[in-house]
């Protein structure tokens, strides 16, 4: 029987229920075969990246889970959270019951800083705070300590700018937000006067956009203050201006702060070019990082940060990293240490990078090529990927037990409490009452027992 029929069609497992997931299954329920997709999630909720990373007050980035909602009303597509890679399912038995795996798992770890004391109390990862204020269930009790009066954030792209923001924002300002209740809480009580967001290299090699940047500028609660020595740019900087517009209109909204003079709001934004942080300070918990200023110099045409030996100490009480994230290796499926990603050629799953295809095996999203752009640069990623799966479908061994029971079957034989699309509808319906109530976009279920309350066995 051809697979990719009425009678028999492509039957494909996505691990990772996150924005990568969901284009590539956008994209094979657009292709020419007729397929039967699986979603799996390690928790009860789709939507990863954009439920858990995407900031409170940036709801309308969160509208494209609209069109990752009509996804999942596809009949030709399941759901199954709670569902944990490599524990709860085993790749092994996977490739039993599905013709192909699409891996998509995103890049859920971070780099580290790797200074001396940043495992010190207080010295966290962006990752870190971002999820415990997005509510997701692994850091609910992450409860950061918001007593201190200055906070460092060390980085230059967007995840920095969003967690810069949200610390000089009110908890009031947040409170018509999709935030997690406990962040409110802990917000309210924040002595945080100071924020100082830390970048090694100039203000040309900034990595936020010029919208999130701006953004900083319109708080009410905080004055934004930039050195305009940090302003001046080297040649090669200075040409990049006509190269980049965005980079120009970055420059642009910098001078713009630099020029401005301060009206005395309660929280200040200091923002430093050319810092690098070279010790954490302490002896139990952050009491000061100490950062030391660096130049420019061309190497082969690309600028590198040096340091110049001159240094100083911010009185800061909390560290937050936000250098990058990192993906993390599979159970059983290949993993290039150095650059933290699944080897692949085109989206097609190598033993090592150039090496042998593993076929039936796949790979989108960050997880196949490195934490970089925004949620959409992700679609046009899953799309070369779902490209390589079906011109290789003809070729592909085809899964020995293809009955979309036997999946079933398997994870109530483990004793796996897996969650399905009704359960996931009733959740969600649940957090938009609670938010109607509130005037807020929705409260959100932040336990895992909690959102395990109503799990019934149904898929559909």
């Amino acid at each position: 029987m051809n697979i990719g029929t009425a009678e028999r069609p492509l039957r494909v497992a996505i691990i990772g229920a996150g924005p990568s997931g969901f284009f590539a299954a956008e994209a094979l329920l657009k292709g020419p075969l007729e397929v039967a997709i699986d979603l799996f999630d390690r928790l009860p909720t789709p939507f990863g990246l954009v439920r858990y990373g995407v900031a409170p007050d940036h709801q309308k980035i969160k509208s494209v889970t609209r069109l990752y909602q009509k996804t999942l009303d596809d009949p030709r597509v399941r759901f199954f959270g709670h569902v944990t890679f490599g524990k709860d399912v085993l790749k092994e038995e996977l490739r039993r019951f599905y013709d192909a795996l699409i891996y998509t798992v995103g890049a859920p770890s971070d780099r580290p800083l790797g200074i001396p004391g940043e495992s010190l109390r207080g010295s966290l990862s962006a990752t870190e705070f971002v999820a415990w204020y997005n509510g997701h269930p692994d850091f609910a009790d992450l409860d950061p300590d918001v007593s201190v009066g200055s906070v460092a954030v060390i980085g230059m792209g967007n995840v920095a700018v969003d967690v810069t923001r949200i610390l000089a924002k009110t908890a009031d300002e947040l409170r018509h937000t999709d935030i997690a209740d406990h962040a409110i809480e802990t917000l309210q009580r924040s002595a945080v006067r100071d924020i100082y967001m830390l970048g090694r290299r100039g203000p040309a090699q900034g990595k936020f956009t010029t919208k999130e940047l701006r953004e900083l500028g319109e708080l009410a609660n905080a004055d934004v203050l930039v050195d305009p020595q940090d302003l001046e740019l080297d040649p090669i900087s200075e040409a990049s201006l006509t190269e980049d517009p965005m980079v120009a209109k970055n420059v642009e909204v910098l001078r713009e702060f630099a020029a401005r003079t301060p009206a005395g709001k309660p929280r200040r934004i200091h923002i430093k070019f050319l810092s690098s942080p070279v010790e954490v300070l302490g002896l139990e918990r952050v009491e000061g990082l100490r950062v030391e200023k660096n130049e420019l110099r061309e190497r082969g045409g690309t600028l590198t940060a040096v340091g110049t030996g001159q240094t100083e100490v911010l009185p800061v009480g909390m560290v937050l990293r936000s250098v990058g994230y990192r993906g993390v290796a599979l159970p059983g499926v290949p993993f290039d240490e150095r650059r933290a990603v699944i080897p692949n050629a085109l989206g097609r799953v190598t033993q090592e990078a150039g090496g042998e295809v593993l076929p039936g095996e796949y790979v989108a999203g960050w997880i196949k090529r490195g934490p970089t752009g925004v949620i959409g640069t992700n679609k046009a990623d899953a799309a070369e990927t779902v490209r390589s799966l079906l011109e290789d479908a003809p070729q592909l061994p085809p899964a020995a037990e293809p009955d979309p029971d036997a999946v079933t079957r398997y994870l109530e034989a483990r004793g796996v409490a897996f969650v399905g699309f009704d359960h996931w509808l009733e959740l969600n319906a649940y957090e938009l009452e609670a938010g109607k109530a509130q005037g807020r976009p929705r409260v959100k279920v932040t336990r895992l027992e909690q959102m395990l309350q109503r799990r019934g066995k149904a898929l559909r």
